[in-house]
């Protein structure tokens, strides 16, 4: 069984696409590696990188080429300095040549060296494909496919024959949420210390500890620069940020805080009627998915177009919900939603180029309603039952991007996807999960049979919805 960990699940990147952006970024890095590993990465003369299907048709909206020329360059994305991005981009676009991680430098034209076909490959709807050719004429090729959530695969030859290969193995493993109640039931345990269980089969308590806190930390400060700048976004959709002015009028003038931490704090000290507490959710949602359209640094969670509705909905427990939570119930709340998340992934798709915004809002929605309900006291039973919920009100929801861009409608539906996790945690508390009539394995596999039946214009295109309906002259 597929052993998925949280920090599967929730990785560090650069916006503005889990998919189209840190998907290829890795692949790239992936491929130089195994041309060091060929020991032929000293012979490459020339590079092309060939992009199939949605990364060809909303490659360049979700900066796809800059991933790409970022990767072969030897940067990370979980450290490049901001900073840097347009930098290291623009000098490749002046000078036309590609410094490669050995320290050589080849002739590379972003223009002709990175070919958007629109053609689909048959494997998997975002296909990339780089080529080198050898200073003795030879090419090898390489084509990896951008599954979702930053994962990247390559396809495995049919006649290929089976290797034994000694994969982890959970002490718990889990495919089915049913799988997930079976061990809580059966070891008296709540789901965040089962899938603690499993995550210290793979690392100790304290790598697991500051993984989860540079996640957290990451988190909180993705809210608190989306909050602390103004203007427009980039890519020519002139899209103003909002979350600056929301979190300005919501603070009343109140700035006696200098970082993240101390901005929390003072939230804590609002008023936070009804009306409040939706601005206050959307303004954390909508900070992180205006930094990562601007090619900032986010989690993926489960995916970038996705990234705010966990660190939202986080966010409104800590600051609204329980003034005396601290790094226990954040470690509990990302174990949670990891787990999650890796229940959709198995039996579905986390890919909006696979199944829609369904895949990514619906999954990232489900994810931060389980975890929420673990922390507001609720059964393992229960935390299902509010996954579900959230998950049932997003199906068929599709992905649209106006110009290919992950800002519109896409941002707006990180708030709304916040907005029902919490509706759903409190349906899932104030319900017995004995009544529920749609468990949340059967609302997985509807969710993979409905991405299945979706027309292709209406998963990540731009060819349907409202990528077609408003005209970038109406923007």
């Amino acid at each position: 069984m597929e052993c998925i960990s949280v920090f599967d699940m929730l990785k560090i990147g650069i916006g503005p696409s889990s998919s189209h952006t840190l998907g290829p970024w890795r692949a790239a890095e992936r491929w130089l590696e195994l041309l060091r590993t060929k020991k032929v990465l000293d012979d490459v003369k020339r590079i092309r990188v060939h992009m199939y299907g949605s990364l060809s048709l909303t490659g360049k909206g979700h900066a796809t080429d800059y991933a790409v020329m970022l990767g072969l360059s030897g940067s990370d994305p979980e450290l490049i300095p901001i900073e840097d991005i347009s930098t290291i981009v623009a000098d490749i676009q002046k000078s036309k040549c590609l410094h490669l991680p050995n320290a050589s430098v080849i002739t590379f034209d972003p223009h002709t060296d990175i070919v958007f076909h629109k053609k689909f490959l048959p494997f998997h709807a975002n296909g990339l494909k780089f080529e080198a050719t050898l200073t003795s004429g030879k090419k090898t090729t390489q084509t990896y496919y951008s599954i979702g959530g930053g994962f990247v695969v390559v396809e495995e030859r049919k006649n290929k024959k089976k290797q034994a290969v000694a994969f982890a193995q959970f002490p718990f493993p889990v495919r089915l949420g049913t799988d997930l109640i079976a061990h809580c039931s059966a070891q008296g345990k709540t789901i965040s210390e089962i899938v603690m269980a499993n995550e210290l089969s793979l690392r100790s308590s304290v790598e697991v500890d500051v993984g989860l806190k540079r996640i957290w930390d990451t988190m909180l400060e993705c809210m608190y620069i989306g909050c602390h700048t103004e203007g427009k976004l980039p890519g020519g959709l002139d899209v103003a940020r909002r979350a600056f002015n929301l979190n300005k009028r919501l603070l009343n003038g109140q700035v006696p805080y200098q970082n993240p931490e101390e901005w929390l704090i003072t939230i804590r000290g609002t008023v936070v009627k009804f009306r409040e507490i939706l601005q206050w959710v959307s303004t954390f949602a909508l900070a992180v998915n205006e930094v990562n359209a601007s090619l900032g640094r986010v989690v993926t969670a489960p995916t970038n177009g996705s990234a705010g509705v966990i660190p939202a909905v986080l966010m409104y427990y800590l600051v609204i919900e329980n003034h005396d939570a601290g790094f226990e119930e954040i470690k509990r709340f990302l174990l949670v939603a990891g787990e999650i998340g890796s229940i959709f992934k198995k039996g579905a798709t986390i890919s909006a180029a696979m199944g829609g915004c369904q895949a990514e809002i619906g999954v990232s929605s489900a994810m931060a309603a389980g975890a929420l309900t673990e922390l507001s006291g609720g059964t393992p039973e229960q935390v299902l039952m509010a996954a579900e919920i959230a998950m049932e009100h997003h199906l068929g929801l599709t992905c649209d991007p106006i110009g290919g861009l992950v800002q519109i409608p896409c941002i707006e539906r990180n708030s709304m996807g916040a907005i029902k996790a919490i509706s759903a945690c409190e349906l899932a508390l104030g319900s017995d999960p004995k009544d529920a009539k749609v468990p949340l394995d059967k609302v997985v596999a509807t969710m993979w049979e409905t991405a299945k039946d979706m027309s292709s214009k209406y998963k990540e295109t731009s060819e349907g919805g409202l990528a077609v309906g408003v005209f970038l002259s109406d923007c």
